[in-house]
């Protein structure tokens, strides 16, 4: 079994948790994927716009000394500095990574071209998945992970990239949305596929797991990127400061943050203007390795994500292998992952009257009132490496009649 992966977003030098979800479902693939629960021999090619000075147009960086052979080109951003001209210079040096690197796969497998090439997230890798399919009979499986598909952003895409979108999943020899709630918008833009199947997002349940001891836990834990549009952690911050106003002695009222990215020198502020920095009760720990994050899970009562819309965040799934119950908005594929309130609270997006309940419930929570044992052993079933390489290992049987 060959799979050649064509992601959208992609672990690379600039940053390396870019995309890691999409790594981790081709790490999934790679060892629980091919027949009989064995590995698929995988391959991944990615291209994106390069952060900084290149030596020439077009860079190749090629990574074969682990499990899953990598390709990855970076293109300069400004090949001319003409924006019009710009644009299309761009999307050649893309197209021609994707050559270059398909030739590249080829020879590594001795000239064997992949029984399945699995495009992650619309819009270009499809299309190019498609052209291979049109040219070389080679059927592909799509995967999407993208809010931007959602109803409350999909008018922003525009009718034509909304009308493409649905053709792809249709021209796809499976679709595999990462949530229920995903594959229902794509379906409302025509993107239906008598092959839909839900495989979900993949976590590292030997890295996340409960404390070797029970009890100990305090005080709430925020994981997710500087994206304030959709996470919304300044509506968390002002909660938080409301209910250590009107509060003062509710035990473990203490919020760390981990995270990175645009907004944060912002968050920082409205953290500092709210009382929050000068005695400690908000932390911010920047960016964090995967280890590090799984010791906070470790550590923390509860994890709190007051996002304004999501898909199905990982953080979530790894707080699960952690046995550690959430508090989190009712959004996108949320629900699906905290269906009953033994495994954590939904609150209404925006709400934060009603997150300040849910956390003081949280907070004041008896022993026993969040059953951390199903928690880890629903993400153990369903979100597992070997849970979901399988999944995708059915999911190419069935396309190869195998």
């Amino acid at each position: 079994m060959k799979v050649l992966h064509l992601p959208k977003w992609y672990p690379h030098r600039y940053d390396d948790q870019d995309g890691d979800f999409v790594a981790r479902h081709v790490a999934a693939i790679a060892a629980h994927g091919g027949p009989g629960d064995g590995p698929a021999e995988s391959a991944v090619v990615f291209a994106t716009v390069a952060r900084g000075p290149l030596p020439a147009l077009l860079v190749e960086e090629a990574d074969l000394g682990g499990l899953v052979p990598t390709w990855r080109y970076y293109y300069r951003a400004r090949p001319t500095g003409l924006a019009p001209l710009d644009r299309l210079l761009k999307l050649g040096l893309w197209l021609l990574a994707q050559h270059r690197g398909r030739r590249a796969v080829r020879q590594h497998w001795a000239g064997a071209s992949p029984d399945v090439v699995h495009a992650h997230v619309l819009f270009r890798p499809a299309m190019w998945a498609q052209w291979l399919r049109w040219r070389h009979g080679t059927p592909y499986v799509l995967t999407e992970h993208w809010t931007a598909f959602q109803p409350a952003s999909a008018a922003r895409l525009g009718w034509f990239r909304r009308w493409l979108a649905g053709w792809l999943v249709r021209r796809a020899a499976a679709f595999t949305p990462v949530s229920a709630d995903l594959g229902r918008a794509l379906a409302a833009l025509g993107g239906t596929n008598a092959q839909t199947i839900v495989v979900p997002n993949v976590v590292d349940t030997e890295l996340f797991h409960p404390p070797a001891a029970p009890g100990g836990r305090q005080g709430l834990l925020h994981v997710a990127a500087f994206n304030e549009p959709a996470k919304n952690l300044g509506g968390l911050l002002r909660t938080v400061a409301e209910l250590r106003r009107t509060q003062p002695g509710l035990p473990g009222l203490r919020l760390r943050v981990a995270g990175y990215g645009p907004a944060e020198a912002a968050l920082h502020h409205l953290a500092q203007a709210l009382g929050l920095l000068a005695d400690g009760t908000v932390i911010f720990l920047g960016k964090l390795a995967p280890a590090q994050v799984a010791a906070e899970m470790r550590q923390a009562a509860s994890l709190v994500l007051f996002s304004n819309y999501e898909n199905l965040p990982c953080v979530l799934i790894e707080a699960q292998a952690s046995g550690l119950p959430a508090v989190a908005t009712r959004v996108g594929g949320v629900p699906e992952l905290l269906p009953d309130p033994d495994l954590g609270l939904l609150v209404p997006p925006s709400d934060e009257a009603a997150l300040a309940q849910a956390l003081r419930e949280v907070l004041a929570a008896p022993p026993g009132r969040f059953d951390a044992a199903r928690l880890r052993a629903r993400a153990v079933a369903q979100y597992s490496y070997p849970a979901v390489g399988r999944a995708f290992g059915a999911v190419y049987a069935r396309i190869l009649g195998r």
